[in-house]
């Protein structure tokens, strides 16, 4: 099985920004010809925005194909993508033609 990760914003800014505000948006993986858009957090940021959406609307909507790292650094999500794809992750989520 082959994949490529790809970071929209591949600069030192950009990685610094998303460690400091705990998520990625710009994170896609190929993997044999389908496309994942992903949505990377850590456990932090996560926790903000679900007591953010419980106190404005009395429910959490979590983003689709979310990731939950313990650092937003490409480091971090380069191994988690790995773990998820022999874990069988990306074979139950939806996907575009790439």
């Amino acid at each position: 099985m082959s994949y490529k990760i790809i970071f929209a914003e591949d600069t030192e800014i950009a990685e610094y920004e998303a460690v400091n505000k705990g998520y990625r948006k710009d994170v896609t993986v190929i993997i044999d010809g389908r496309m994942y858009n992903l949505y990377v957090t850590d456990i932090i940021r996560l926790h903000q925005d679900f007591n953010s959406e419980i106190e404005d609307n009395g429910v959490y909507q979590n983003e689709p194909n979310i990731i939950i790292v313990k650092e937003v650094s490409k480091e971090e999500i380069e191994k988690a993508i790995e773990v998820h794809i022999k874990g069988g992750f990306f074979d139950k989520l939806g996907y575009k033609k790439g």
